[in-house]
């Protein structure tokens, strides 16, 4: 059974990649970049390459899903780069295959606003894929960059499931049907994505839970289980959104950007953006055996708790990474 995790942007160190390893998580996709221009998104993943050599006893950079397996021979985590809104390719068609050799992918075609590309989340009109987007997905099919749409709006995420030529994914959210959280997704936003063959990571971030952190590891298996039966098990993994160890001011960047001057509470708040405090049942790299213990319980067989903990997502990284062939190859 592979243990794979499709979103976390967590305060990286070396106690957080020991934890990965003592909690036996095979891959990470990671956060690399909200709102970076494209060399600040160069100058992050040049700081994952230091830490690459720093403790490459515990971690690897991911670029297939083979590395996967190599990561589980020498007792390591696989880290893949991601990034949840497309300002590093800024207006530059050319830089999604130079992203992609440099190691990214995943990109969200929007994070919560309006980008290039598609219309984000908290926006209150979505008229869908822009040019743009739609000229940048064929890009990202062909040099196999994943299309993310988790912060998107249903229009646009429906759109780009029927536009994309290979399966998308929504790595971190969970269905509105079970808490109406504004970036959950409806069930025509799930049944669009997995009838394309793509994939959605179930979230473990308070915003995105029934009764936020007082969320019950019960009510959040009751709801994996819901979703296998409403859509089938093959769709769904486990993207946490873990933000481990992140003091609260990395919010405003998340939120904020340099988009506006004021601050964008987001999530229906109030007060200042911070942290919610996890479940208790989920704070942090350690605890995913305690979601397979919990799936156990609510009823899923081995096999299905193994597709669900990362078997899918093994299946889906394999399918996904690679280039297209050309016509003339």
């Amino acid at each position: 059974m592979y243990r794979i995790d499709c979103l976390q942007f967590a305060n990286w160190s070396e106690s957080i990649f020991r934890e990965m390893r003592k909690g036996r998580v095979d891959a990470v996709h990671v956060t690399i970049a909200y709102h970076e221009t494209f060399r600040e998104t160069v100058a992050q993943i040049s700081r994952w390459k230091r830490w690459f050599d720093q403790f490459d006893d515990l971690i690897l950079h991911g670029l297939t899903a083979a590395d996967i397996d190599r990561a589980r021979e020498t007792d390591r985590t696989a880290i893949f780069f991601g990034f949840q809104n497309p300002s590093p390719i800024e207006a530059d068609i050319d830089l999604v295959g130079i992203l992609h050799t440099l190691g990214a992918r995943f990109m969200q075609l929007s994070y919560n606003n309006q980008s290039l590309l598609a219309t984000g989340c908290y926006e209150a009109e979505d008229p869908g894929l822009t040019r743009m987007g739609r000229e940048v997905i064929k890009e990202m099919n062909r040099v196999g960059l994943v299309i993310d749409m988790s912060h998107s709006a249903d229009r646009s995420t429906i759109e780009a499931a029927e536009y994309s030529d290979r399966p998308i994914a929504i790595t971190h959210a969970n269905p509105s049907a079970w808490h109406p959280a504004l970036r959950n997704k409806s069930d025509e936003v799930i049944r669009a994505v997995v009838d394309n063959g793509g994939m959605m990571g179930f979230s473990l971030y308070p915003h995105h839970l029934k009764d936020k952190s007082d969320c019950t590891l019960e009510s959040f298996c009751q709801m994996v289980a819901d979703s296998v039966e409403t859509y089938g098990i093959d769709h769904f993994g486990i993207g946490s959104d873990l933000c481990q160890d992140q003091p609260d001011s990395v919010v405003e960047w998340m939120r904020v950007g340099r988009w506006t001057k004021g601050i964008d509470l987001g999530e229906g708040s109030a007060a200042m953006p911070g942290f919610p405090p996890q479940p208790t049942w989920f704070a942090g790299n350690g605890d995913f055996g305690t979601i397979e213990a919990g799936l156990r319980t609510i009823g899923f067989d081995d096999n299905e708790v193994e597709s669900l903990m990362g078997n899918n997502w093994y299946r889906f990284f394999a399918e996904s990474f690679e280039p297209l062939c050309s016509s003339g190859s």
